[in-house]
């Protein structure tokens, strides 16, 4: 292979490897944050505000790559519940992106959300 086109192929795959790190980092720490939900000393609240049970909630540090935060069976219409982040997120920047899932597969926008915050609630 001409060692312009190797070239090209390593600087791809390692374009690739910290793209794959990225979000196998944010996955790692939002089921971590799931899985240890009752141990968590920093929760906030998710209301759902509209006529479809959530399904799922996308969670992401830089508003590109997602990972699944466990809500169990979903969150039903008008519904408001509570969930915990794992002390292994207490280092990770304030500002985390989050997107709802609904039962007619529907997702909303996405929306930056200040962690840091006391109290807080999203909603949906």
């Amino acid at each position: 292979m001409p060692s312009c086109c190797a070239a090209g192929l390593l600087r791809a795959m390692k374009s690739y490897s910290k793209k794959a790190l990225s979000v196998a980092i944010a996955f790692v720490m939002v089921a971590i944050a799931s899985l240890n939900a009752a141990d968590g000393d920093y929760s906030f609240k998710v209301k759902n505000t509209t006529d479809e049970k959530i399904t799922k909630l996308l969670a992401s540090t830089d508003g590109k790559d997602y990972g699944n935060f466990d809500i169990g069976k979903g969150i039903k219409p008008g519904e408001t519940v509570t969930l915990q982040w794992d002390k292994s997120t207490d280092k990770s920047d304030c500002e985390w992106f989050f997107k709802a899932v609904f039962a007619d597969g529907e997702e909303s926008e996405a929306e930056a959300f200040d962690f840091c915050e006391e109290d807080l609630e999203l909603e949906f």
